[in-house]
């Protein structure tokens, strides 16, 4: 494998807007291509927007969800990462033929659909049908898996795509900034956004502290690190609906180190260098090898009933 360059962005998406957020998806997969990308992610539903689907009946979301492949966006991705010669990540609800609903979140380059993935553990939404596989594919000669969000809450998820063959998980978000039993959770008020310019110091001591970042650091590293992956965390910025989200897309080395993170109160992205060598050298990867399977097992693997709560729902 060679060095591999990839962005992971932010962007304040519109709900339902489709054709709004793809011209900001084309915007910055275009700058990004510039400033020498090889790859873009972005993050959970940025086709489609996200909270607000919480109050879709069936037949509106049937509305707003596609086919894939052969979905206008898909193709709209496409002449994107042909336009720019730049491999696109993005995310947004699916329909197949039997008119079942997913999350789901694509791989797309100019020929056309690399991968597709779907969210294992969807709950914006009661008539989505959860995933039931992982993903593996090959990017640049790096092998690449995704994981939405909740997804990377349960472990196990993150442990058996790097046991499948992953280097990278791309962990695209709509996440932090809601209420929760943890303290100092909470929403942060949309005020505060819309004043940014006059006092972004406000603003980002809400998006740093424990309703946001400081939250996001007590796991998120962990991932990477105990699996020696590079994470590519990506999450909106700004108004998703009426919850304020804080960006902070970021992308984590094997060490658990972040490498690349955007900083900005407004859309950005920001890139990184992925080198094969800290695959092998972090301290992940010997543990990896040290494990002893035959004592977990059957406890890992015993039958369980799956109870998924969303405390600010």
């Amino acid at each position: 494998m060679k060095p591999i360059k990839i962005a992971t962005a932010q962007f304040e998406n519109k709900s339902g807007d489709k054709a709004y957020n793809l011209g900001v998806i084309r915007q910055l997969a275009g700058d990004a291509s510039k400033a020498g990308a090889q790859v873009i992610a972005f993050h959970e539903c940025s086709i489609t927007g996200y909270t607000f689907a919480r109050n879709l009946s069936r037949e509106q979301l049937l509305e707003v969800a596609e086919p894939i492949p052969d979905g206008p966006s898909i193709h709209a991705l496409q002449e994107i990462a042909a336009e720019h010669d730049i491999v696109v990540l993005a995310g947004l609800f699916e329909k197949d033929a039997d008119d079942k609903m997913y999350k789901a979140y694509v791989c797309v380059d100019k020929n056309g659909l690399a991968a597709k993935y779907r969210k294992l553990h969807p709950f914006i939404n009661p008539h989505l049908t959860p995933g039931d596989q992982y993903v593996v594919f090959d990017l640049f000669g790096w092998k690449c898996s995704i994981l939405i969000c909740y997804d990377n809450n349960i472990i196990e998820n993150v442990r058996a795509t790097k046991l499948l063959g992953a280097d990278i998980v791309f962990m695209p978000h709509v996440t932090m900034c809601t209420p929760s039993t943890r303290p100092g959770a909470g929403f942060v008020d949309p005020a505060l956004w819309y004043n940014r310019e006059a006092d972004p110091t406000s603003l980002r001591q809400e998006f740093d502290g424990l309703k946001g970042r400081a939250w996001l650091m007590k796991w998120l590293p962990a991932r990477a690190y105990d699996n020696a992956v590079y994470a590519i965390f990506s999450n909106p910025i700004g108004m998703d609906e009426d919850q304020l989200k804080n960006g902070c897309s970021m992308i984590l080395d094997p060490f658990g180190d972040i490498i690349a993170e955007c900083r900005k109160l407004d859309n950005d992205f920001t890139i990184a260098t992925l080198t094969p060598e800290k695959l092998q050298q972090a301290g992940g990867h010997r543990y990896i090898q040290a494990r002893r399977p035959e004592l977990y097992k059957d406890i890992i693997g015993r039958g369980h009933v799956s109870e998924q709560r969303v405390i600010w729902l």
